[in-house]
């Protein structure tokens, strides 16, 4: 098992001095001093804010954690490693998993390959998990959200802070997180909506990450700021939560677009092809329900989409490449122990074009796929031939 995550700044000190044994003999001497300045610029600028951050230290003793999947223990983990003194609770439904966390000190369904730190702990009551935190993160999947926070509402205090990690959009309803979770608890009930790029393997091992924390309440946005802050996960702002979400839900059925295209073997120029065209098309969607452009070039939009799209460990982008092999989709949903949002999403997104009035042919497309209307190979040779458009 891997225990204490990858040491990035030793990494970086061996770097920096490999660098330093070559300064000089690229750029001639006026180029170098002006990056040397601009880059001590950005140094005091950076030492001047961290200052800030230290002298405004942010208390916390208790989170607790709805669910026990891959990255919402991730999540907990990297808190409990960076703040050893705040005691993290896992709320699961599955008493031997629970047991298993408790005394084996590891997640033996999800991770199973890392050791949790000792202020880590699960419990299947929910009054002892909530009891005395300060925080919530909610990672149980968007399908299940609704019956989970009507069976705990009851035991959540007013003031207790949501941060929610779960990316999709609810069947039926075709809300998105930031409409369900105050549909169920109350409009005024604090929340946050943390997205971006990051695979719960990388979290649990330390390596370099970077999320949003989305709200309209800018002060809860920096309180989540500072609390998932540390040398390994870097935590931007934005109040643009409509924006955060749509990015976060398209791009997992994007990506079993993806998976199809690496299946099929189609080739790199194919892949390029079909990532840009999925990229506009959430563009066109998310412009229309009031995302702002920013966000979709974010990291929460085009950084979220390019990990789940090109990462091997992208559930969705899995669904896709075992559906190009062939695969039928009952056999692939039958032999995965997680979740791929995409799937449920496809038809929503359908849904959300048409009331919208956006044309979105590679996302309908895979709605098609996956309601086994068409094959993968006939969607692709269907998009091939639609007509040739200019470039919007």
């Amino acid at each position: 098992m891997s225990g204490c995550p990858a040491d990035v700044a030793a990494g970086a000190a061996a770097a920096g001095a490999c660098a330093t044994a070559d300064a000089g003999l690229l750029y001639p001497p006026s180029e170098r001093t002006q990056i040397r300045n601009s880059w001590n610029s950005l140094m005091r600028w950076a030492r001047y804010f961290r200052s800030r951050e230290e002298s405004d230290a942010l208390l916390v003793e208790k989170v607790v954690v709805f669910g026990g999947g891959s990255f919402g223990t991730a999540m907990g983990v990297a808190l409990a490693r960076q703040r050893k003194n705040i005691q993290v609770t896992l709320l699961l439904r599955d008493p031997y998993l629970c047991r298993d966390i408790n005394e084996l000190h590891c997640n033996t369904r999800y991770l199973k390959d890392f050791v949790l730190p000792a202020n880590v702990n699960a419990t299947t009551s929910a009054a002892e998990a909530i009891a005395g935190a300060q925080f919530a993160i909610h990672a149980v999947p968007v399908q299940h959200t609704r019956a989970f926070l009507q069976g705990i509402k009851d035991l959540l205090p007013p003031t207790l802070p949501i941060i929610s990690v779960s990316k999709g959009i609810e069947v039926g309803s075709g809300q998105l997180m930031s409409e369900v979770i105050p549909s169920v608890l109350s409009k005024k009930h604090p929340t946050v909506y943390l997205s971006g790029p990051s695979f719960a393997k990388e979290v649990m091992m330390g390596r370099p990450t970077g999320i949003v924390a989305a709200s309209k309440d800018k002060a809860l946005a920096r309180t989540i700021q500072r609390l998932f802050a540390s040398p390994s996960m870097r935590v931007n702002t934005t109040t643009d939560v409509i924006g955060v979400e749509i990015c976060g839900s398209l791009k997992n059925v994007l990506a079993i677009a993806a998976g199809i295209v690496e299946g099929l073997e189609l080739g790199p120029n194919a892949m390029a092809a079909l990532v840009a065209q999925g990229c506009s098309e959430i563009r066109w969607l998310a412009t229309k329900m009031g995302a702002k452009t920013a966000t979709i070039s974010g990291l929460s939009g085009l950084g979220d989409i390019m990990l789940t799209c090109y990462g091997s460990l992208s559930r969705n982008r899995t669904v896709g490449v075992r559906l190009g092999q062939g695969e039928k989709l009952a056999d692939i949903l039958a032999s995965s122990s997680q979740v791929a949002e995409g799937v449920p999403t496809a038809a929503v997104v359908v849904n959300l074009a048409r009331k919208y009035r956006v044309q979105l042919p590679v996302l309908t497309a895979v709605a098609q796929v996956l309601d086994g209307h068409i094959t993968a190979k006939q969607a692709v040779f269907e998009i091939m031939n639609l007509p040739q458009i200019e470039e919007r």
